[in-house]
């Protein structure tokens, strides 16, 4: 029995499984030791084994033979190392993903941000005072419902308004989304008991949420110690510092691992049609019954998205977000069509250029 088995039960708590270990022995990477990526920062990485951590960077061939930053590590990967030097490894092989949280890369067309990997549950974190936001919980639903992750939503700082206004929240998130559990938590541990009775061992985790809406305080809570810094309430503006500057894997000692997020002021939505299919269901649901095919759902006759809008069985306001992400996952598709297109002009040319000159030597 290797190295790897004797440890079986440490690997677990990092979330290895039967699956992972299979592809080891069939792509044969025996020789290499795997590891979990737990901190990315300027493409050098952190990877964890049950017994220590490395500072880790990208073999130098799959470097060049990646396609797109897809390619490279992200926080959650498993991967395939070498140590070189105490502490030090490289990087020969990234393990399949089972789950990729993703969005719209800030500035950059057609492009994805990979935010985690192999997650099985993402926490939708907003702050009941002044982040609470329902068009933003379903992007951050679509973003889940897209890469198969399981969504939990999570109001914090419920100490900070009543009961009533909480129970208000509660109805109106009840009214537009469903069969999505809802806890509530305060910076006092209220409520934590129940959240920590979703924690799975062996399960991944992802908090996702904007700045200063209590991510790094939920992360302190669970774990029972100070792991993160946390920013001050500003009293004239009402919002907390932002503290967490890059993605970061934590194993709790419930035996949950969960990764903590930078606060994402943007939430592109990127290639979701099955995430909004999932997000909007009963607009979905509606649509198989209107009289057109091509249905765009705003001023055809027989719409039957229109008439339950005029009826006031679908929330307008949902409606409008639906619309409106809609839009922009066919913005996203187009541009990666064009950016395709122009990478596959660019390596026929550099082709081109290679025959001439081949053709040149003789």
């Amino acid at each position: 029995m290797d190295i790897l088995h004797l440890k079986t039960m440490k690997y677990l708590d990092l979330g290895y499984n039967d699956k992972l270990e299979k592809y080891r022995t069939e792509q044969n990477l025996d020789s290499f030791e795997v590891g979990r990526v737990i901190a990315e920062h300027k493409e050098r990485y952190m990877v964890k084994t049950p017994v220590q951590e490395f500072d880790a960077e990208l073999l130098g061939n799959l470097r060049f033979t990646a396609n797109s930053r897809d390619d490279f590590p992200a926080v959650g990967d498993w991967v395939a190392f070498s140590e070189y030097d105490e502490g030090k490894a490289l990087i020969h092989a990234i393990y399949p993903r089972t789950s990729v949280i993703g969005r719209k890369a800030t500035g950059r067309s057609g492009q994805t941000q990979i935010i985690a990997t192999n997650i099985d549950y993402g926490l939708i974190v907003q702050a009941v005072d002044r982040d609470f936001n329902i068009n933003r919980l379903e992007r951050y639903l679509t973003i889940c419902n897209s890469s198969g992750v399981e969504p939990v939503i999570v109001l914090s700082k419920v100490d900070l308004i009543s009961e009533v206004e909480l129970k208000s929240l509660v109805d109106q998130i009840a009214q537009r989304i469903s069969d999505v559990p809802i806890i509530t938590v305060s910076k006092e541990s209220i409520g934590y008991d129940k959240l920590e009775t979703i924690l799975e061992a062996g399960s991944t985790y992802c908090l996702l949420g904007s700045s200063g809406v209590g991510k790094s305080t939920l992360l302190n809570s669970l774990s029972g110690r100070q792991v993160m810094n946390t920013g001050e309430i500003s009293s004239s503006v009402n919002k907390g510092r932002h503290i967490t500057s890059h993605r970061e894997l934590f194993v709790l000692d419930s035996g949950g691992i969960l990764i903590d997020n930078p606060g994402m002021r943007e939430v592109g939505i990127a290639d979701t049609a099955a995430g909004l299919e999932m997000t909007f269901d009963s607009i979905m649901e509606l649509a198989q019954e209107c009289r057109y095919t091509d249905c765009t759902h705003m001023h055809e006759q027989g719409c039957a998205v229109q008439e339950a809008l005029e009826n006031g069985e679908i929330d307008a306001a949902s409606f409008a977000n639906f619309r409106k992400m809609e839009k922009e996952k066919m913005h996203f598709e187009a541009d990666a069509l064009e950016r395709k297109k122009k990478d596959k002009d660019f390596g026929k040319m550099v082709k081109s250029v290679k025959a001439q000159r081949k053709n040149n030597k003789f």
